[in-house]
């Protein structure tokens, strides 16, 4: 399958400008909201490197998702 903006675990916008990032306080300079997941619908006002660890996380409860409906499967 081909990966787009359709197909990704995370929304990515500009952050309006003047935003500040929500985890640290520096200059914001993306807002990503989750898109599934244990996180599905949360969004935020990042910088980069806070940005990365929201997508890390969003990206480990998908799997941690997968992981517990395979194991509810072979039940």
């Amino acid at each position: 399958m081909t990966q787009n903006e359709f197909h990704r675990p995370i929304s990515v916008d500009f952050a309006p400008r003047g935003s500040l990032c929500e985890w640290c306080g520096k200059p914001a300079e993306q807002q990503l909201t989750a898109i599934g997941g244990h996180y599905h619908n949360e969004s935020g006002l990042f910088c980069q490197s806070c940005g990365e660890e929201f997508t890390r996380a969003v990206l480990a409860s998908l799997s941690s998702d997968k992981t517990a409906k395979a194991q509810a499967r072979s039940f």
